[in-house]
């Protein structure tokens, strides 16, 4: 389990994070919504360790991870699938792929079946380089480079940006298929209202850096929610 609990995250004297408190558990799919600039994919940025909080906490497993650098933070099972995806366009599918082999010790250094049983066209393409995939494909490399390490919690920051509606309904029915698994928490940035109430057993609205409406799956009042995503 993740619990966040109270943190505030600058970038210089500009206040980015106001005081977010945020839990995601094994087995659901945590759900974080708002416009552009509000502060969400900071808040991933700092579960990650990739942006220090200036006070707060962030535990995983019962463990305080506050301090930890990111490959840390890797090791102890989570991954990151960022915005923009960023695969290595030089490196082939199977290189990018082998990329998440860092954190693993050397007996789990294979890529795992599953990975092409959730994405199929990444073995057609292992020996072509990551840049000459299609944006659908790249996003696809993205999520099995993070499914790679073997995480308990995966952190996706808009998964379906920039990509076509049938490829959306792909990562939606992958994003089920872990959950569904009970071994991995999924905490997951979006602006699309419909993609996240499909897939969302708990949700947060981000607005200015501060949480403003939050709970369960029944609690996500369409209007309410669409009222801090329009622009």
């Amino acid at each position: 389990m993740l619990k966040v609990s109270n943190i505030d995250l600058y970038y210089g004297a500009s206040q980015a994070l106001r005081n977010i408190s945020l839990d995601a558990e094994q087995g659901q799919v945590t759900c974080v919504l708002g416009r552009n600039g509000v502060g969400k994919t900071s808040l991933l940025r700092a579960v990650a360790g990739q942006q220090p909080v200036k006070s707060g906490t962030i535990s995983w497993n019962d463990h305080d991870i506050t301090k930890l650098v990111p490959h840390e933070r890797a090791r102890r099972g989570i991954a990151m699938v960022p915005q923009g995806r960023e695969i290595f366009p030089l490196l082939t599918v199977e290189e990018n792929l082998r990329t998440g082999f860092a954190p693993l010790p050397s007996s789990l250094r294979h890529v795992p079946d599953e990975i092409f049983e959730l994405f199929p066209v990444l073995k057609e393409m292992l020996g072509r380089r990551g840049g000459d995939l299609s944006g659908g494909q790249q996003q696809q490399l993205a999520i099995a480079r993070a499914l790679v390490t073997r995480p308990g919690l995966l952190i996706m920051d808009e998964p379906t940006e920039g990509i076509q509606p049938s490829i959306i309904k792909m990562i939606g029915h992958v994003i089920e298929r872990l959950r569904e698994r009970g071994d991995m928490a999924i905490l997951l940035v979006e602006q699309y209202f419909d993609f996240a109430r499909e897939l969302a057993d708990r949700f947060a609205v981000m607005d200015r850096g501060e949480i403003v409406l939050a709970g369960g799956r029944d609690d996500m009042v369409e209007d309410d929610v669409r009222r801090f995503l329009t622009v």
